[in-house]
Protein backbone atom coordinates (compact mmCIF):
# COMPACT_ATOMS: atom_id res chain seq x y z
CA UNK A 1 0.00 0.00 0.00
CA UNK A 2 1.32 3.66 -1.08
CA UNK A 3 3.46 4.34 2.31
CA UNK A 4 1.89 8.35 1.55
CA UNK A 5 -2.12 7.76 1.23
CA UNK A 6 -3.53 8.53 4.58
CA UNK A 7 -5.24 5.40 5.60
CA UNK A 8 -8.50 7.09 5.93
CA UNK A 9 -8.49 8.03 1.97
CA UNK A 10 -6.91 4.36 1.28
CA UNK A 11 -10.20 2.81 2.83
CA UNK A 12 -12.99 5.31 2.05
CA UNK A 13 -11.37 5.06 -1.90
CA UNK A 14 -11.72 2.62 -4.83
CA UNK A 15 -9.86 -0.11 -2.29
CA UNK A 16 -12.66 -0.16 0.42
CA UNK A 17 -15.17 -0.11 -1.82
CA UNK A 18 -13.43 -3.31 -3.69
CA UNK A 19 -13.08 -4.78 -0.21
CA UNK A 20 -16.77 -4.39 0.11
CA UNK A 21 -17.74 -5.80 -3.07
CA UNK A 22 -15.52 -8.66 -2.12
CA UNK A 23 -16.56 -9.20 1.23
CA UNK A 24 -17.97 -12.77 0.78
CA UNK A 25 -14.84 -13.92 -0.83
CA UNK A 26 -12.13 -12.30 1.70
CA UNK A 27 -14.18 -13.74 4.56
CA UNK A 28 -13.81 -17.29 2.51
CA UNK A 29 -10.42 -17.44 2.25
CA UNK A 30 -9.83 -15.99 5.59
CA UNK A 31 -12.35 -18.35 7.27
CA UNK A 32 -9.90 -20.64 8.68
CA UNK A 33 -8.06 -17.79 10.64
CA UNK A 34 -11.05 -16.17 12.13
CA UNK A 35 -12.47 -19.64 13.13
CA UNK A 36 -8.88 -20.10 15.02
CA UNK A 37 -8.99 -16.85 16.24
CA UNK A 38 -12.26 -16.90 17.52
CA UNK A 39 -12.68 -20.23 18.42
CA UNK A 40 -10.49 -19.87 21.50
CA UNK A 41 -11.90 -16.14 23.18
CA UNK A 42 -14.14 -17.93 25.27
CA UNK A 43 -16.40 -14.71 24.75
CA UNK A 44 -18.92 -14.13 27.78
CA UNK A 45 -22.87 -15.18 27.30
CA UNK A 46 -24.39 -11.30 27.17
CA UNK A 47 -20.85 -10.00 27.35
CA UNK A 48 -19.97 -6.47 25.62
CA UNK A 49 -17.66 -6.53 22.87
CA UNK A 50 -15.60 -3.77 20.78
CA UNK A 51 -14.73 -5.02 17.33
CA UNK A 52 -11.80 -2.62 15.76
CA UNK A 53 -11.44 -2.81 11.99
CA UNK A 54 -14.20 -4.63 11.82
CA UNK A 55 -14.59 -4.30 7.88
CA UNK A 56 -17.47 -5.94 6.41
CA UNK A 57 -18.95 -7.25 10.01
CA UNK A 58 -17.99 -10.64 9.95
CA UNK A 59 -16.28 -10.46 13.44
CA UNK A 60 -18.74 -8.91 14.69
CA UNK A 61 -21.16 -10.81 13.19
CA UNK A 62 -20.25 -13.79 14.72
CA UNK A 63 -19.48 -12.59 18.09
CA UNK A 64 -22.68 -11.22 18.36
CA UNK A 65 -24.02 -14.85 17.64
CA UNK A 66 -21.37 -16.47 20.69
CA UNK A 67 -22.96 -13.69 23.21
CA UNK A 68 -26.20 -14.03 22.32
CA UNK A 69 -29.37 -12.50 23.91
CA UNK A 70 -28.41 -9.76 26.19
CA UNK A 71 -25.03 -8.83 24.90
CA UNK A 72 -24.09 -5.74 22.83
CA UNK A 73 -21.29 -5.78 19.71
CA UNK A 74 -20.10 -2.61 18.54
CA UNK A 75 -18.10 -3.13 15.39
CA UNK A 76 -15.78 0.28 14.51
CA UNK A 77 -14.01 0.73 11.12
CA UNK A 78 -12.57 4.16 9.60
CA UNK A 79 -13.94 2.74 5.77
CA UNK A 80 -17.74 4.09 4.88
CA UNK A 81 -17.69 1.09 1.48
CA UNK A 82 -17.61 -1.51 4.17
CA UNK A 83 -19.88 -0.32 6.95
CA UNK A 84 -22.30 -0.35 4.59
CA UNK A 85 -21.95 -3.89 3.87
CA UNK A 86 -22.07 -4.65 7.58
CA UNK A 87 -25.15 -2.95 8.27
CA UNK A 88 -26.50 -4.80 5.38
CA UNK A 89 -25.19 -7.81 6.92
CA UNK A 90 -26.63 -7.36 10.14
CA UNK A 91 -30.10 -6.52 8.99
CA UNK A 92 -30.18 -9.93 8.16
CA UNK A 93 -28.98 -11.42 11.58
CA UNK A 94 -31.97 -13.87 13.39
CA UNK A 95 -33.01 -13.85 16.73
CA UNK A 96 -31.16 -14.70 19.45
CA UNK A 97 -28.10 -12.76 18.70
CA UNK A 98 -26.25 -9.52 20.90
CA UNK A 99 -27.37 -5.76 19.98
CA UNK A 100 -25.06 -5.15 16.97
CA UNK A 101 -24.36 -1.62 15.95
CA UNK A 102 -21.41 -0.26 13.82
CA UNK A 103 -19.68 3.03 14.05
CA UNK A 104 -17.65 4.96 11.81
CA UNK A 105 -14.50 6.51 13.89
CA UNK A 106 -11.24 6.34 14.07
CA UNK A 107 -10.55 3.80 16.99
CA UNK A 108 -7.34 5.92 17.45
CA UNK A 109 -8.86 8.54 19.08
CA UNK A 110 -12.50 7.78 19.54
CA UNK A 111 -13.80 8.55 23.39
CA UNK A 112 -15.65 4.70 24.06
CA UNK A 113 -17.29 4.22 27.17
CA UNK A 114 -15.11 2.25 29.43
CA UNK A 115 -17.60 -0.79 29.39
CA UNK A 116 -16.01 -3.46 27.26
CA UNK A 117 -15.72 -7.00 28.40
CA UNK A 118 -13.45 -7.80 25.20
CA UNK A 119 -11.75 -5.75 22.81
CA UNK A 120 -10.87 -8.08 19.72
CA UNK A 121 -9.84 -6.71 16.29
CA UNK A 122 -9.04 -9.82 12.95
CA UNK A 123 -6.42 -7.65 11.20
CA UNK A 124 -7.44 -4.17 12.47
CA UNK A 125 -4.67 -3.21 14.16
CA UNK A 126 -1.44 -2.96 11.58
CA UNK A 127 -2.20 0.20 10.50
CA UNK A 128 -2.17 2.55 13.29
CA UNK A 129 -0.59 5.80 12.66
CA UNK A 130 0.89 5.70 16.40
CA UNK A 131 0.65 2.02 17.61
CA UNK A 132 1.08 2.74 21.64
CA UNK A 133 -1.48 5.83 20.96
CA UNK A 134 -4.18 3.74 19.81
CA UNK A 135 -3.61 0.78 21.88
CA UNK A 136 -3.85 3.49 25.15
CA UNK A 137 -7.27 4.98 23.82
CA UNK A 138 -8.35 1.01 23.57
CA UNK A 139 -7.47 0.38 26.59
CA UNK A 140 -9.58 2.84 28.23
CA UNK A 141 -12.57 1.12 26.58
CA UNK A 142 -12.29 -2.23 28.31
CA UNK A 143 -13.76 -2.72 31.95
CA UNK A 144 -11.41 -3.31 34.52
CA UNK A 145 -10.71 -7.38 34.41
CA UNK A 146 -11.24 -6.98 30.28
CA UNK A 147 -9.70 -8.69 27.90
CA UNK A 148 -7.89 -7.42 24.38
CA UNK A 149 -7.21 -9.98 21.64
CA UNK A 150 -5.40 -9.17 18.14
CA UNK A 151 -5.05 -11.44 15.48
CA UNK A 152 -1.94 -10.08 12.95
CA UNK A 153 0.34 -11.15 10.47
CA UNK A 154 3.73 -13.09 10.79
CA UNK A 155 6.56 -12.15 8.77
CA UNK A 156 6.40 -12.36 4.89
CA UNK A 157 8.31 -15.11 4.76
CA UNK A 158 6.01 -17.22 7.00
CA UNK A 159 3.05 -16.13 4.47
CA UNK A 160 3.37 -18.13 1.12
CA UNK A 161 0.09 -17.18 0.31
CA UNK A 162 1.14 -13.52 -0.33
CA UNK A 163 5.10 -13.94 -0.68
CA UNK A 164 4.48 -16.39 -3.46
CA UNK A 165 2.62 -13.84 -6.02
CA UNK A 166 4.61 -10.66 -4.25
CA UNK A 167 7.40 -12.78 -5.49
CA UNK A 168 6.29 -13.29 -9.50
CA UNK A 169 5.13 -9.76 -9.35
CA UNK A 170 8.49 -8.49 -8.84
CA UNK A 171 9.88 -10.07 -11.80
CA UNK A 172 8.01 -7.42 -14.02
CA UNK A 173 7.83 -4.37 -11.99
CA UNK A 174 10.90 -3.23 -9.65
CA UNK A 175 10.88 -3.64 -5.99
CA UNK A 176 8.94 -0.42 -4.18
CA UNK A 177 11.14 1.43 -1.58
CA UNK A 178 11.36 -0.30 1.83
CA UNK A 179 8.95 0.92 4.31
CA UNK A 180 9.38 2.68 7.36
CA UNK A 181 10.52 0.31 10.46
CA UNK A 182 6.96 0.35 12.30
CA UNK A 183 5.01 1.85 10.02
CA UNK A 184 1.17 1.14 8.57
CA UNK A 185 0.93 -2.08 6.45
CA UNK A 186 -0.23 -5.64 6.75
CA UNK A 187 3.25 -7.36 8.73
CA UNK A 188 3.78 -4.40 10.81
CA UNK A 189 3.68 -6.67 13.72
CA UNK A 190 5.89 -9.68 12.10
CA UNK A 191 8.48 -8.86 15.45
CA UNK A 192 5.79 -9.39 17.65
CA UNK A 193 7.96 -8.60 20.35
CA UNK A 194 8.23 -4.81 20.41
CA UNK A 195 4.22 -4.91 20.61
CA UNK A 196 4.57 -7.10 23.47
CA UNK A 197 6.65 -4.33 24.89
CA UNK A 198 4.10 -1.82 24.50
CA UNK A 199 0.72 -3.45 26.30
CA UNK A 200 3.03 -3.87 29.13
CA UNK A 201 4.45 -0.48 29.27
CA UNK A 202 0.19 0.56 29.31
CA UNK A 203 -0.36 -1.62 31.70
CA UNK A 204 -1.93 -4.53 30.18
CA UNK A 205 -1.71 -7.75 32.12
CA UNK A 206 -1.30 -11.63 31.16
CA UNK A 207 0.02 -10.36 27.30
CA UNK A 208 0.60 -13.59 25.87
CA UNK A 209 1.42 -14.35 22.37
CA UNK A 210 0.31 -17.66 20.05
CA UNK A 211 1.43 -18.79 16.52
CA UNK A 212 -2.13 -19.45 14.39
CA UNK A 213 -0.75 -21.22 10.72
CA UNK A 214 -3.38 -22.27 8.33
CA UNK A 215 -3.44 -23.57 4.88
CA UNK A 216 -5.83 -21.17 2.78
CA UNK A 217 -7.79 -21.77 -0.36
CA UNK A 218 -7.16 -18.52 -2.34
CA UNK A 219 -9.22 -19.84 -5.67
CA UNK A 220 -10.57 -22.82 -7.59
CA UNK A 221 -7.83 -22.64 -9.86
CA UNK A 222 -4.65 -20.75 -10.74
CA UNK A 223 -6.68 -18.09 -12.56
CA UNK A 224 -8.87 -17.56 -9.91
CA UNK A 225 -6.29 -17.39 -7.07
CA UNK A 226 -4.19 -14.18 -9.28
CA UNK A 227 -7.72 -12.66 -9.95
CA UNK A 228 -8.08 -12.61 -5.77
CA UNK A 229 -4.43 -12.02 -5.28
CA UNK A 230 -3.68 -8.81 -7.97
CA UNK A 231 -7.54 -7.44 -7.02
CA UNK A 232 -7.24 -7.59 -3.09
CA UNK A 233 -3.95 -9.35 -1.74
CA UNK A 234 -1.22 -7.42 -0.67
CA UNK A 235 0.36 -7.59 -3.76
CA UNK A 236 -2.51 -5.50 -5.61
CA UNK A 237 -0.50 -1.82 -4.48
CA UNK A 238 2.24 -3.28 -6.57
CA UNK A 239 -0.65 -3.08 -9.55
CA UNK A 240 -2.34 -0.25 -8.89
CA UNK A 241 -0.53 2.72 -10.99
CA UNK A 242 0.64 -0.43 -13.91
CA UNK A 243 -0.50 0.51 -17.57
CA UNK A 244 -3.05 -2.05 -18.86
CA UNK A 245 -0.24 -4.23 -20.46
CA UNK A 246 2.51 -4.69 -17.67
CA UNK A 247 -0.29 -5.24 -15.30
CA UNK A 248 -1.65 -7.88 -18.03
CA UNK A 249 2.27 -9.60 -17.80
CA UNK A 250 2.23 -8.93 -13.95
CA UNK A 251 -0.76 -11.22 -13.30
CA UNK A 252 0.65 -13.80 -16.05
CA UNK A 253 4.26 -14.24 -13.94
CA UNK A 254 1.60 -14.49 -11.09
CA UNK A 255 -0.71 -17.22 -12.45
CA UNK A 256 2.62 -19.19 -13.84
CA UNK A 257 4.15 -19.52 -10.19
CA UNK A 258 0.74 -21.67 -8.94
CA UNK A 259 -0.18 -24.81 -9.03
CA UNK A 260 -1.71 -25.14 -12.47
CA UNK A 261 -4.17 -28.28 -11.50
CA UNK A 262 -6.65 -28.24 -8.55
CA UNK A 263 -7.62 -25.59 -5.63
CA UNK A 264 -4.75 -23.29 -4.83
CA UNK A 265 -3.78 -23.87 -1.41
CA UNK A 266 -1.14 -21.70 0.30
CA UNK A 267 -0.04 -21.17 4.15
CA UNK A 268 -0.61 -18.57 6.20
CA UNK A 269 1.01 -17.53 9.09
CA UNK A 270 -0.60 -14.76 12.35
CA UNK A 271 0.17 -14.15 15.75
CA UNK A 272 -2.59 -14.03 18.43
CA UNK A 273 -2.15 -11.94 21.04
CA UNK A 274 -4.16 -11.90 24.52
CA UNK A 275 -3.87 -9.58 27.19
CA UNK A 276 -5.96 -8.25 30.08
CA UNK A 277 -6.81 -4.80 31.62
CA UNK A 278 -5.93 -5.08 35.51
CA UNK A 279 -8.69 -4.65 38.02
Amino acid sequence: MPEQIPQSEYWNGEVGARWARMQAELDGVFAPLTAAFLDGLDLPPGGRVLDVGCGCGETALIAAGRVGPGGDVLGVDISQPMLERARERARAVPPGHAALSFLEADAQTHLFAPDRDVVLSRFGTMFFDDTAAAFANLAQALRPGGRLALLCWRGLPENPWVARAREAVLTVVPEPATPAPGGPGPFRFADIEGLEQILRRLGFADVATGRVDRMLTLGRDAADATRFAVTVGPVSGLLRDLDPPTRERAAAAVTASLPQTGPVRLAAGCWRVTARRPG
